[in-house]
């Protein structure tokens, strides 16, 4: 990559939020992946236009990152720029029955600011381990809720480099997926409309939400959540576990034991070890039961 965007981007942010050959390992849940090119922290609404904008001037092909729970990053890294909106664009406050938040907060840190203010409808995401920013893109759920759910509005940045508020109904959330992923649009913030609750009934379901949820997931292992997306009629854990693939091991990467729809990272494993397992198990689970599992998990950089 030129030395010119690196110092256009140190020009934006300064020296210490531009990083070079970072490891994408440190950046995903799943603890796998090589060097993104440059790595790049941006904290404002005008810093992300900028950057967006010198990545397009310039050629360069560029990914918006989360905390990358939802992502396989290969072995060789990502040839391009990985624009991180985490902690450093992860404003949460509240107004009223709403909660006004940037695309880097975590959906924890909101479900708990929500309890605290004792507002009810968000205690579905609070174990979900992911950022604002990809749950709004994915319409993101667990245990009966969704993000389409309690989303009121969301502001985007657009390809043609505008920023536009999108209402609820203009959003088209489904099992997935959105307009903005659709669009290829980048989530800035949202506002998320909750319901006047009492504290004690969102605190205990929460808790009894993370109880179901330690008791079922393989939390003390690195992964990506949920592998694969619920095929229609089935669940794709039972699919795989039916298919005698509980514990399926290759190299570092796990079917895991607990629970037959994540693949964990179980030591050392290399995105090659997971991507061999996941084409095994779509392999293995459409000859036994004639269903075609389709990986939700995303991927950068080359398979």
């Amino acid at each position: 990559m030129n030395v010119n965007i690196k110092q256009r981007f140190q020009e934006i942010l300064g020296n210490d939020r531009v990083l070079e050959n970072e490891p994408m390992s440190k950046h995903t849940t799943f603890r796998i992946g090589g060097p993104a090119d440059l790595f790049i922290m941006p904290e404002t609404i005008g810093e992300i236009a900028q950057v967006i904008a010198v990545c397009k001037e310039e050629k360069v092909p560029y990914f918006i990152l989360g905390n990358g729970s939802n992502l396989l990053v290969s072995d060789k890294g990502y040839q391009g720029v990985v624009v991180q909106l985490y902690r450093s664009f992860g404003k949460i406050t509240l107004e009223k029955n709403e909660i006004h938040a940037q695309a880097g907060a975590l959906l924890s840190g909101i479900a708990a600011a929500a309890r605290e203010a004792s507002l009810t409808g968000f205690e579905f995401a609070g174990g979900i381990p992911g950022t604002l920013g990809g749950a709004v893109v994915m319409n993101a759920g667990a245990y009966g809720g969704e993000m389409k759910d309690v989303i009121k509005e969301v502001t985007v940045l657009t390809p043609e480099e505008e920023i536009i508020t999108l209402q609820s109904d203009e959003l088209q959330m489904g099992y997935r997926t959105s307009i903005i992923k659709k669009s290829g649009y980048i989530v800035l913030e949202a506002v998320i409309s909750l319901q006047k609750g009492n504290q004690e009934e969102i605190r205990s379901r929460m808790q009894e939400l993370a109880g179901m949820r330690s008791s079922k997931q393989p939390l003390s292992y690195p992964s990506a959540g949920s592998t694969f997306k619920r095929p229609e009629g089935y669940f794709a854990g039972k699919l795989i576990m039916d298919s005698g693939l509980r514990g399926y091991q290759v190299g570092g990467a796990q079917v895991s034991e607990k629970h037959c729809g994540f693949v964990i990272n179980a030591g050392n494993a290399t995105a090659e070890d997971v991507t061999t397992l996941m084409k095994d198990v779509q392999r293995i689970v459409k000859e036994k039961f004639g269903v075609m599992l389709e990986p939700e998990v995303q991927f950068l950089g080359e398979f």
